[in-house]
């Protein structure tokens, strides 16, 4: 029987490989109320999307709650390191709004992860670190860590709308993590010792040397309040920013239509 998924993309290393599976068509509705909506969500490009880890005597671990199924003879584990290891992983779930336990998977075999409409992105450290949004961790090869990187300024965290810590990944391996908007659509700005300003909140990860702050758009309270911005997210320094520019479009569409976000995008540029 041939298999109803394509691979969308791989990362392999020495023992192990992470596939992001997308399944071709859904056919196992049985009422109309589902064919409607399984109809209108392939007309639109909604398409169910599944993780695959394949080890071959590595690890991996996985966010709490994820694993679909698995075949082969893999073992599971958590790693919490004593009270103290249970304390930090305590403190780390409360503040990035991950689980607690996140189970290691380790030997050879498959795992699959829950079928999702979300998207994924696949990313390759190489004796790096990696911020990331809090929540966006899906899973990692055994070799990568997962930590917390609080931020340095507090009043940016607070005025920026950024929490106060967020996601660190390190090390070398593979890593998957959740994105909101589709992979073609995610711009990644190099940074050589530049400054990128972002007006809101669509930033989803940063790496290298970058430093995080927010600032006002203008020096004076009376420029920020004339150009029709306020406070601005800032990265400085040399690495790379990873934006989702369409982002608040999606959001503004859940609550508004196509013609009424046109309407407003019109007025905007009318009263500039």
């Amino acid at each position: 029987m041939e298999d109803p998924r394509d691979i969308l993309e791989s990362i392999a290393s020495n023992n192990s490989r992470v596939e992001i599976l997308q399944y071709r068509k859904l056919l196992g509705s049985t009422d109309i109320d589902t064919a409607k909506s399984l109809y209108y969500a392939a007309q639109s490009g909604i398409q169910l999307r599944q993780v695959r880890i394949v080890l071959n005597g590595g690890e991996s671990m996985v966010e709490s709650g994820m694993m679909h199924f698995m075949k082969g003879t893999i073992s599971l584990e958590n790693k919490i390191g004593g009270l103290g290891g249970l304390a930090k992983k305590m403190i780390s779930s409360a503040l990035t709004s991950e689980t607690t336990f996140k189970p290691t998977y380790k030997g050879k075999g498959e795992i699959y992860l829950e079928p999702t409409f979300a998207h994924f992105l696949l990313i390759q450290l190489n004796n790096e670190e990696m911020i990331v949004e809090k929540g966006m961790f899906v899973a990692c090869e055994g070799s990568v860590k997962v930590g917390v990187a609080v931020q340095k300024n507090v009043s940016s965290a607070l005025l920026g709308g950024e929490s106060l810590v967020q996601t660190s990944i390190s090390g070398t391996g593979w890593c998957v993590l959740n994105s909101p908007v589709p992979t073609p659509e995610i711009v990644r700005c190099q940074l050589q010792n530049e400054k990128l300003s972002v007006d809101g909140n669509f930033a989803l990860l940063r790496k290298g040397n970058i430093e995080f702050r927010v600032e006002k758009s203008s020096k004076s309270l009376i420029g920020a309040s004339t150009s029709g911005e306020g406070l601005l997210q800032t990265f400085s320094g040399t690495g790379e920013v990873w934006l989702a520019p369409t982002l608040a479009v999606y959001e503004r569409l859940r609550t508004e239509s196509v013609a009424g976000l046109a309407q407003v995008q019109a007025s905007m540029g009318q009263d500039t």
